[in-house]
């Protein structure tokens, strides 16, 4: 198994930036998969954005595409999220997840073995 802790959320104002990281724990990060899914208030978890286990393949969801940067450091075993310009329909708990079964990210959450608990950012308009 592996476990996944998420840090960097926080309060920001619209137009400013957040950094999400994305620490595993108990197997190398290199074995998966891994994405960034979102939950709004009130909301049901969306796809924010994937990345591929090298690191090559990336994909966002349209409403974040432009503003986020997905990337990941297999060797310290950490992903992260380079929120920018951020809105306030950004505010939302934010989860990464991580997929053993596949060398590609998928925007289905249920491709995902693995979450964390989630941070939560909030941005103020």
């Amino acid at each position: 198994q592996v476990q996944l802790r998420e840090s960097g959320g926080g309060s920001v104002q619209a137009g400013g930036s957040l950094r999400l990281s994305c620490a595993a724990s108990g197997r190398a990060l290199g074995a998966f998969a891994m994405g960034w899914f979102r939950q709004p208030p009130g909301k049901e978890r969306e796809f924010v954005a994937h990345i591929s286990v090298s690191g090559a393949n990336v994909q966002y969801a349209d409403s974040v595409k432009g503003r986020f940067t997905i990337s990941r450091d297999n060797l310290k075993g950490t992903m992260f999220l380079q929120m920018n310009s951020l809105k306030s329909e950004d505010t939302a708990t934010y989860y990464c997840a991580a997929n053993e079964h596949s060398q590609y990210g998928s925007s289905w959450k249920g491709a995902y073995g693995y979450w964390g608990q989630g941070t939560q950012v909030t941005i103020s308009s």
